[in-house]
């Protein structure tokens, strides 16, 4: 048998391989994996393409990444990194203060920003989340403006054109956004068209724009980039990203705010 047909032959091995890797570590590198597997690079471009064309994966630069198409469901995601979630919370708590008028999107991360604002007086808050319109809504000195349209029931919020067009309406000192992954490119992506358009209208909207992203999003590589999302201050993260995602960031041109250390780079 050739080379060439010994290394088609071997390819599911070589794919079953792949798969598990990225099932562990959640990235692949093509150098990592030619030399692991002693094939050629192209060879090992071929088994990614192909396991991509699949849904298996994601492309990224040099390698691959787990391919999330849908994200789960709010409830489900609530008590995850549930920690994070409140010290990204406290950070962005404290870029507030009083008498702002603040956009807090849809997702678990936003709602513990929302939490952190209790203490703050004379807000008023623009969402289109329910949970987050339930819990500031019986606070005093805050105004709740429920931004309407189709209620999404798996993210218990507002999407649609009526949500994106009533946005356009808030004059927003400051927004606090999710986002369904923070990717090994430095890029913020989303799930859906109408959360990756509802996010970056809100950051073209906004005096000032921070992505609120705990370290699951790490490496995460989602279906849709979200548009202008460089335009953003920052992004508030838990602790650190990887250095090479860090790079990423930094060349894309938000600040990053690391809330465990509050150091801001």
């Amino acid at each position: 048998m050739s080379d060439s047909s010994n290394t088609r032959a071997l390819a599911p091995r070589r794919h079953g391989e792949i798969l598990r890797r990225l099932d562990a570590d959640g990235t692949v590198s093509i150098t990592e994996l030619a030399d692991f597997f002693d094939v050629s690079r192209q060879t090992i471009r071929r088994d990614l393409k192909h396991l991509a064309d699949r849904g298996h994966l994601g492309l990224i630069h040099g390698g691959a990444t787990l391919f999330e198409p849908t994200e789960a469901a709010f409830v489900e995601r609530r008590e995850e990194n549930a920690a994070a979630k409140e010290a990204i919370g406290r950070t962005a708590a404290g870029l507030v203060r009083d008498g702002m008028v603040v956009f807090l999107d849809s997702g678990t991360t936003t709602l513990a920003v929302a939490h952190a604002l209790a203490e703050r007086k004379n807000l008023t808050i623009c969402t289109t989340s329910l949970s987050i319109a339930l819990q500031l809504c019986r606070q005093p000195l805050v105004r709740v403006h429920m931004i309407g349209g189709e209620i999404d029931p798996a993210e218990e919020a507002a999407v649609g054109i009526d949500a994106l067009e009533a946005i356009s309406h808030f004059r927003v000192d400051v927004a606090f956004l999710g986002g369904g992954g923070l990717s090994p490119d430095g890029e913020v992506t989303d799930f859906t068209r109408n959360g990756a358009e509802q996010r970056s209208r809100m950051v073209a909207t906004a005096a000032n724009a921070y992505f609120v992203l705990d370290s699951s999003k790490f490496g995460r590589l989602t279906p849709l980039r979200i548009p202008r999302f460089e335009l953003a201050a920052g992004i508030i993260v838990d602790v650190r990203p990887p250095q090479a995602i860090c790079e990423a960031i930094a060349r894309k041109g938000p600040g990053l705010i690391v809330a465990m250390d509050d150091n801001v780079t």
